[in-house]
């Protein structure tokens, strides 16, 4: 074969480009052994026909400096060259994962998508893809000699489909996670005779042969040909994508039968020149391949591709492999949604397919039979939706010859990904964007291009109006798409340690670092980025995962300032991002703003299972509709209501407006929603009055709901709720006492009936929609708008009762955030007043039992290093102050009258506590001392200790083995101290 009219030559996949290369493994094949690459060479020849301009913006080929070692060229002679989507082939090469060319099939950028129908936006997706304008001469890359000698599993696929693409990327990445050695490639991408020689001793050498089978392979020479192959070795593993396996008979396919094969089927070899028998013999081989019925359908891609690996994991011998993905598979069954999928969701068809469509870059499926259009809008304008006719030819003409003479010459395309902007744009489109002079050129600025296809979207709207219902059933419906959905709560005060959390789904290790021995230690702050980094380099690997931020407050972290997005992974990879918020704008992102529910579809949610109402009443329904601002939230609650009770829209209608609203004090963004609508409240106190009717005037239900507010916002134990609705205090002191000692005369007996009574009141939330299930058995979630209301409506005592429950009955591991929660409360965190005061023996209570613990937990298992230190930081001035107190003359009138002494403090009066809260204080210092010593602030760390010792000194004395202990502490940072103060000295 003439090497010179070679156009499927070797060439690098666009990998996209990210903060860090994820490490090599040294248990999988990498690019090092490929015989594709040489490992010598850290050089390559560049053409300038390498160098084109594409009509869509295309992604840069960069690469960490040190993987040139790995056979990946340098990032500084690939700087200026681009790979266009239809340059998208599979590298037949085994390698890890983060070496792997990856099939970016989402690099282009849409700005302007006509309204051409439906089909008129995927066809132009689907034409950028196979344009021929978008082709380029290949890159030459010198090939190297050595080839590995054996891999696990060869994959071999054909086409350019971006769902195949991403479906095989998957399915290398997971195997080689897995230790399983591979080898992938598309051989009719490739016409040299040498590269095509490797490759045959690639499949020779393969323990199994993987075969990804479209409707299209059949035509396929190579296909062909690797079927006969590993059907002869009896290692043929086929993967049916897109196809059933009843689907692939020979007689269908020859005399077309069936949908599927009326277009696709026919006398297939002759496409090829082939032989009949040969064709025949292969297909049929699928038959004796019966036993793994691998079908990677459109909703159930995940199930597939871990049933590949575990019967792979099998058949090579890899227990520990298969027992691995057991366990993980079992944690995810019970762990992966917050909250059960909701069976009555109703609308949201239109945005759901957008939410597709922006996330994926294409839309399959049901989806693609929902008609909408994507109108180009300005970068400050929301995204408009609507459907209107096509614009005219000429037009679309006109535009795409702006975007052609915008893009001419060899302007480089740049990635911006900052808190400012996200958005691939060239050098000359920014100054598009902010004309300095007036007029006609003025006139020339065109809208900013938004991303479709780069996995980041973003849905806002107000409270209440089903944000968080949209991203559940998004999630639901296309998680077979990703490995795992990771479900983040976007609060500023929690999104971090939600964040951290993901350790255990993505087995990585946060815990801080010990750097006491090493030469060089990190400070907070660089172990603090090093334990997210880990988090985030397992989310830039080839495995797709979708991060739902729900609820997002802020852009910024509430502990130090730092933008969120420095959380997240490079947009663009194969893990989705999708983001609920409140906020106008996320990161420059242009959100999709979340409407209201139709007129039909409101109807429908408030009927609920009263369908019969008459013309009267449906117009009542409507009157409270609109009353209810229309939010989702106040329509579920109406129809549960309407459901529940024997009561028609009219009487409801009635009732609410005869209750009296509450005159609450609302400040903040927060409360604006609140604020104007108050027939929402008053919908809430109907709720009330109902259950209070049903269980008396202290329901339990309703107690729940109050204290519910100052929990953290997370799912809650049903159990710790109603204790902390039981230690409410009530109104009436001589009820109170009576109810006491009915309580402890009938102790025996009243664990099985608070339970029943916990059960029916949280059945009772749930049914009127105040709250939610949650998928943890006995857990219930509440909405942040109910939670804001029952924060203002409380009395006096709930935010105590709350601090109360959670310090006697919380487990660390289990309510780490509501645990958070009672210190938010107990101490001034940033410019928040302290809502709960404490007595001095409960206060060293929490201390020992829940301060110390959390704090350490926090930082060492998490790495969150400065909200330890400063939760550690404002305890001790809690204590400082208690103790100011005890040292202070107080005056007593049984004291003065009886003793006739001189005035005393109350350390004199109460002695051993005051004590125990002088050594508590001790304790607090020396672990901030010993936290100090890992983060290299020696000086603060040696003051620290130095006031401990002190204080030990005088209570216990020098020999007591705590006052040992602090000294012996003490000893380690002078010594670390004096080295640092030996290295900085000139």
């Amino acid at each position: 074969m003439d090497l010179g009219e070679d156009s499927g030559r070797l060439g690098s996949l666009p990998t996209t480009t990210s903060r860090t290369m994820s490490s090599s493994s040294s248990a999988f094949f990498s690019a090092n052994q490929s015989p594709f690459f040489s490992p010598r060479s850290s050089t390559c020849q560049l053409s300038e026909s390498a160098r084109f301009d594409v009509q869509c913006d295309s992604t840069n080929l960069s690469a960490d400096p040190s993987s040139s070692s790995s056979g990946i060229p340098n990032p500084e002679c690939l700087a200026n060259v681009g790979f266009a989507v239809s340059d998208e082939s599979l590298m037949p090469a085994a390698c890890v994962s983060s070496d792997f060319p990856k099939f970016d099939h989402s690099s282009c950028t849409y700005g302007h998508l006509h309204d051409n129908g439906f089909s008129g936006i995927i066809e132009k997706h689907r034409r950028h893809i196979r344009s021929h304008d978008m082709m380029f001469s290949p890159v030459p890359i010198s090939l190297s000699s050595y080839q590995q000698s054996s891999y696990d599993v060869y994959i071999g696929l054909h086409g350019r489909k971006p769902s195949l693409l991403r479906f095989t990327n998957w399915l290398r990445a997971e195997l080689e996670v897995q230790g399983m050695s591979c080898f992938v490639s598309d051989r009719a991408r490739f016409r040299n005779s040498r590269n095509h020689g490797r490759i045959e001793r690639a499949m020779d050498a393969s323990s199994f042969g993987v075969l990804i089978l479209t409707k299209k392979s059949f035509r396929n020479p190579y296909t062909i040909e690797e079927l006969r192959f590993f059907s002869s070795k009896k290692n043929l593993v086929p993967i049916y994508f897109d196809l059933n396996m009843g689907d692939c008979l020979v007689r269908d396919i020859v005399e077309k039968r069936g949908e599927l094969w009326e277009k696709h089927g026919g006398e297939l070899w002759i496409s090829y020149g082939g032989l009949e028998k040969e064709w025949k013999e292969a297909v049929n081989g699928l038959v004796r391949a019966d036993a793994w019925k691998l079908e990677a359908l459109e909703g159930c891609w995940r199930d597939c591709i871990l049933r590949a690996v575990t019967y792979l994991a099998m058949r090579l011998g890899r227990r520990s492999v298969v027992d691995r993905l057991t366990k993980w598979r079992e944690k995810v069954d019970k762990e992966e949604f917050p909250f059960p999928r909701n069976e009555n969701f109703i609308g949201r068809k239109k945005e759901l397919s957008e939410l597709e469509f922006t996330l994926f870059g294409d839309i399959s499926g049901e989806s693609e039979r929902d008609y909408f259009e994507l109108k180009a809008r300005s970068k400050r304008k929301h995204l408009t939706i609507g459907w209107s006719k096509s614009r005219s030819l000429e037009e679309r003409r006109r535009e795409c010859n702006w975007e052609n003479g915008s893009r001419k010459g060899k302007e480089p395309v740049i990635w911006k990904e900052s808190e400012k902007e996200i958005e691939m744009q060239s050098t000359e489109r920014q100054r598009y964007q902010r004309p300095r002079s007036s007029g006609r050129s003025s006139r020339r600025k065109r809208p900013a291009k938004f991303i479709y296809g780069k996995g980041i979207a973003c849905v806002t709207g107000d409270s209440g109006i089903g944000k968080t219902e949209l991203l559940l059933e998004f999630a639901y419906r296309y998680h077979q798409r990703y490995k795992m959905v990771l479900w983040i709560g976007g609060e500023s005060r929690y999104i971090r340690q939600n964040y951290l959390n993901l350790w255990s789904f993505l087995d990585v290790d946060v815990r801080v670092e010990n750097g006491i021995d090493k030469r060089r230690m990190k400070s907070f702050e660089e172990q603090e980025e090093a334990a997210i980094s880990r988090v985030r380099k397992e989310l830039m690997r080839n495995i797709p995962f979708l991060v739902v931020i729900d609820n997002l407050e802020s852009e910024k972290d509430w502990w130090d300032q730092k933008f969120v997005m420095d959380l997240l992974p490079r947009f663009g990879g194969d893990t989705h991002i999708l983001i609920s918020t409140r906020l106008p704008r996320v990161m420059n992102l242009e959100p999709l703003k979340l409407s209201y529910l139709s007129g039909v579809e409101a109807m429908s949610l408030m009927q609920g299972s009263v369908k019969d109402y008459p013309i009267a009443e449906i117009d009542v329904l409507r009157v409270i509709e609109e009353k209810v601002g229309r939010l989702t939230l106040g329509l579920a609650i109406v129809g549960a209501i309407l459901s529940e009770l024997p009561i028609n829209p009219s009487r409801l209608l009635d009732t609410i407006n005869r209750l009296p609203s509450r005159d609450f004090s609302w400040s903040g963004r927060e409360a604006h929603s609140l604020r104007k609508n108050t027939f929402l409240l008053q919908l809430f106190e109907v709720c009330f009055s109902i259950f209070d009717h049903a269980d008396g005037p202290r329901s339990l239900a309703t107690r729940m709901v109050q204290v519910s507010g100052w929990f953290a916002p997370a799912a809650i134990p049903v159990s710790l709720l109603a204790l902390a609705a039981h230690k409410i205090p009530e109104k009436h002191k001589g009820t109170r006492f009576w109810r006491k000692l009915l309580r402890s005369l009938t102790c025996g007996f009243s664990s099985c009936y608070s339970k029943r009574f916990e059960s029916e009141a949280s059945s009772m939330l749930l049914r009127f929609n105040l709250a939610r299930s949650s998928t943890k058995e006995g857990y219930i979630h509440f909405n942040k708008v109910i939670r804001m209301y029952a924060r203002r409506r409380g009395v006096t005592g709930v935010s105590h009762a709350m601090v109360q429950a959670v310090v006697s009955h919380a487990s660390l591991s289990h309510h780490s955030e509501h645990i958070w929660a009672v210190c938010f409360l107990l101490f001034g965190f940033g410019n928040d007043p302290t809502v709960v005061e404490l007595r001095v023996s409960e206060l060293l209570y929490i201390v020992k039992v829940v301060i110390l613990p959390l704090a350490i937990r926090t930082f060492m298992v998490f790495s969150r290093c400065s909200a330890a230190l400063e939760l550690l930081r404002l305890c001790t001035d809690a204590l400082e102050a208690a103790d100011q107190a005890f040292v202070t003359p107080v005056e007593k009138w049984l004291d003065k009258s009886l003793c006739w002494g001189p005035i005393r403090t109350n350390a004199q009066l109460n002695p051993c506590l005051w004590q125990e809260l002088a050594l508590t204080r001790a304790t607090v210092l020396e672990t901030r001392a010993k936290l100090m010593l890992r983060g290299g602030q020696f000086d603060i760390g040696d003051d620290l200790i130095r006031k401990a010792i002190f204080i030990r000194n005088s209570i216990s004395g020098e020999d007591h083995p705590d006052t040992v202990s602090a000294r012996e502490t003490l000893s380690k940072l002078t010594r670390l101290l004096a080295n640092v103060q030996a290295q900085t000295s000139p």
